[in-house]
């Protein structure tokens, strides 16, 4: 089994960034593919950016150019810097691992809030 936790959302103005963290543990000898993704309130939960195991990446449109997907396999983190925050990227935002042991899973992250005022 394997536990994501995200951490660095908060309160930022729009223009302004921010980076969020994921942190792995347990069995992380299973993951694969991770990403993150975010809900919006009323909204249905969206990919925001993937990156494989051999660091290829693909992002939403909305964010491209903006935010920037990294992971450090070394140390079972992933990051999300995001760069000319603007207030439609308020979402909770979450992390995601493709997961591959006996079976195929998604684990999720509990999700951290990122809000943008403008």
């Amino acid at each position: 089994q394997v536990q994501l936790v995200e951490s660095g959302g908060g309160l930022v103005q729009a223009g302004g960034s921010l980076r969020l963290s994921c942190s792995a543990s347990g069995d992380t000898s299973g993951i694969r593919g991770m990403g993150w993704y975010r809900q919006a309130p009323g909204k249905e939960r969206e990919s925001v950016g993937v990156i494989t195991v051999g660091g290829s990446t693909n992002y939403a449109d909305s964010v491209k150019g903006r935010f920037t997907v990294s992971r450090d396999s070394s140390k079972d983190m992933l990051y999300l810097y995001m760069d000319n925050l603007k207030p439609e990227d308020t979402a909770v935002y979450y992390c995601n691992a493709d997961y591959r042991k006996q079976i195929r899973t998604e684990v999720w992250g509990q999700g951290t809030q990122v809000t943008v005022s403008s």
